[in-house]
């Protein structure tokens, strides 16, 4: 992903920095991000949902509230409503770009946060919470033993996961103030619920209660196993792939187009770098994105299908596709097919058929099963037809490949 670091003005005045991750290709859609109590946009859940969105060709707004990451001002001074009118101000510029975020996701109590802003932002259409509290004062949980001295003394300094954050008296006031599901019952937008049912910081109960008190369009979806922090990344990376492919739902419909190219025009394929690991790529069709890589055993992650498998993907699909066009026309009761392949490198001398008698060749293993009451005759036919699919005429075929430097 390409990333865009800039500053806006907070609520308080001060400067907030902003990191503006963007797809190699074209933007489908934004989605504003906003992080978890005390952490920063970067996070490791926040970059890696960031990360796993732009492969999806959504662009994401992450910034740090005040007193927290790289932003100005003390964390003491900040509130509940402070953080809403930040995330408020967040939307303001990215409408000011040219970018009004249509796509709202808030990680814990940043997700209730989200749920408070969201009126405020009307060109949002689908709100993400994962793992959030259906109450702000949810999180005073964390420093419960203080919350006596918090209002004693008016500001006291607790610990949070390893570090020191003071506390003032108007936090307390703030968070108990605000009545979170009465926001969530005039919504007015497709609402997702993501909660991991073992999550020991925000009980799947607060899942529960946001479910219940929105109105349809409303979705949920567990992240089993996951922790709160989503400090796994295949969580992460799950968790985004499900946001993805829930909000296309309610994207507009040129949100939906973009990158999509006229009919009678050919499609490009471009292959880029996403210096995620040693050989990860963001694949880009028209408006479909997906990851290649390479299996951890040569150096990759694993995050995607390799060449290869791409490579057999595209004879695999050709094949069942060009069956299919067949049985339709000649109304054969074919049923279903499945193709399973596998690429190998053998000796040239061990192929009788070949005309090439030294050195290694490839070799592609293709096995097809047909379901459905068939005669020989007609499996025979089939069997006949997948040989002349497109793809599979290329692979046999003379292949010109042109390489040209672009600057």
């Amino acid at each position: 992903m390409l990333t865009e670091k800039f500053q806006f003005a907070g609520s308080s005045g001060h400067m907030l920095a902003a990191a503006l991750d963007k797809p190699t290709g074209d933007i489908r859609a934004t989605a504003l991000l906003a992080h978890c109590f005390t952490c920063s946009k970067d996070t490791l859940a926040a970059r890696r949902i960031a990360e796993a969105l732009t492969a999806h060709g959504i662009a994401v707004l992450r910034f740090d509230f005040t007193g927290l990451g790289s932003s100005d001002g003390e964390f003491a001074n900040t509130t509940f409503t402070s953080n809403v009118e930040d995330l408020v101000l967040a939307a303001n510029h990215l409408r000011a770009l040219g970018n009004a975020p249509s796509i709202l996701i808030g990680h814990s109590l940043g997700g209730a946060a989200i749920l408070a802003a969201a009126s405020g932002i009307p060109e949002a259409r689908a709100v993400v919470t994962i793992a959030a509290p259906s109450d702000p004062a949810h999180v005073t949980h964390l420093f419960a033993d203080r919350l006596h001295d918090i209002r004693e003394q008016g500001e006291v300094e607790v610990n949070l996961a390893g570090r020191p954050f003071r506390i003032k008296r108007a936090f307390l006031d703030d968070v108990a103030e605000h009545n979170l599901l009465a926001k969530v019952t005039t919504l007015h937008k497709a609402l997702l619920v993501m909660q991991a049912p073992t999550d020991d910081t925000v009980g799947i109960d607060n899942a529960t209660r946001i479910f219940v008190a929105a109105k349809h369009p409303k979705s949920f979806v567990s992240l089993d196993h996951a922790d709160h922090l989503l400090t796994k990344k295949a969580d992460a990376v799950y968790a985004a792939d499900m946001i993805a492919t829930w909000a296309s739902r309610y994207l507009a419909p040129t949100e939906q187009a973009a990158g999509q190219v006229l009919p009678d025009e050919p499609r490009k394929v471009v292959v880029t770098e996403t210096r995620a690991g040693k050989f990860q790529q963001q694949v880009v069709l028209g408006p479909h994105r997906l990851i290649a890589d390479e299996p951890a055993s040569i150096g990759g992650e694993d995050t995607g299908p390799g060449p290869y498998d791409l490579l057999l993907s595209a004879l695999g699909a050709c094949t069942a596709m060009t069956m299919r066009l067949y049985a339709d026309r000649k109304a054969l009761p074919m049923e279903c097919v499945s193709v399973t392949l596998n690429h190998q490198k053998i000796y040239a001398k061990d192929c009788e058929e070949c005309e090439t008698k030294e050195g290694m060749l490839d070799q592609i293993e293709r096995n097809i099963s047909i379901a459905g009451q068939l005669d020989a005759e007609q499996r025979a036919k089939l069997m006949e037809i997948a040989d002349k699919c497109p793809v599979h005429r290329t692979l046999t075929s003379e292949i010109r490949i042109v390489t040209k430097a672009v600057e």
